[in-house]
């Protein structure tokens, strides 16, 4: 037990630079708000729904961080800041990454039952800060969401989504193969490619347009100035 707690705390320094030991993340609200989940979760396959229930209230008030006991969370979980909710049927992966005020909702089925009504989130998922991933759809393994994406349909291995709703862009192998990138958007990587073929060469000429009418207007300017300046120059 001992081992895995290190294991654990040496996974959340992997992905944040900000604790200057394992001390630091004993603090964090997302290692408690676990913490007390896998006890919820315990007691919610032992059918004891209240005492489950009453665990996930206490961490809620304790965390700001809303996980339901049945939700099936696998290894080296980490919730950056707080303010999470993660619904009942929910299943993530390992080493899956979620920041502040993410949601992984359900729908709300038409016949009445239970049954999978939330996301399902593969290995090695990063989740920006306020992301909305709803219904019972998969994130492959890899994949990113953005910040503030809204996410209601499958998402491929390796993809990034961005946007409400959320479309996938293109991301290059070498960028796919990173152990890990923060916030699943990285700045400094093209976002989508255009989506027309004539985009670039209609971009290129409303430039020049722009120039021509900048031109225009300079030369109206000195125009109106020389009037002014002469009779200026009569009046002295």
């Amino acid at each position: 037990m001992f081992d895995r707690l290190i294991s654990y705390l040496d996974s959340v320094r992997a992905r944040d630079p900000a604790p200057r030991s394992r001390w630091e993340i004993l603090l964090y609200p997302g290692f408690w708000a676990l913490a007390m989940h896998r006890v919820a979760h315990w007691l919610f396959e032992a059918q004891m729904f209240f005492l489950a229930r009453l665990v996930n209230h206490t961490a809620r008030w304790m965390t700001a961080i809303d996980i339901h006991p049945g939700a099936t969370i696998g290894k080296h979980f980490f919730i950056d800041h707080g303010f999470t909710v993660i619904g009942e049927t929910a299943v993530i992966g390992n080493n899956v990454t979620i920041y502040q005020c993410v949601t992984l909702g359900g729908t709300n089925p038409t016949n009445g039952k239970g049954g999978k009504r939330h996301p399902t989130l593969c290995d090695n998922v990063i989740i920006g800060a306020g992301a909305q991933v709803i219904g019972p759809i998969t994130v492959g393994e890899r994949a990113r969401v953005g910040a503030n994406a809204v996410v209601t349909d499958d998402v491929p291995d390796g993809a990034t989504m961005i946007g409400l709703k959320a479309r996938s862009t293109l991301v290059p192998a070498e960028t796919w193969l990173r152990e890990f990138i923060p916030y699943g958007t990285p700045c400094q990587e093209p976002c989508e490619e255009p989506r027309e073929a004539g985009s670039s060469e209609r971009v290129k000429q409303l430039e020049a347009e722009v120039a021509e009418l900048r031109q225009l207007v300079e030369a109206l300017a000195a125009e109106r100035q020389l009037p002014d300046a002469r009779k200026s120059g009569t009046d002295c």
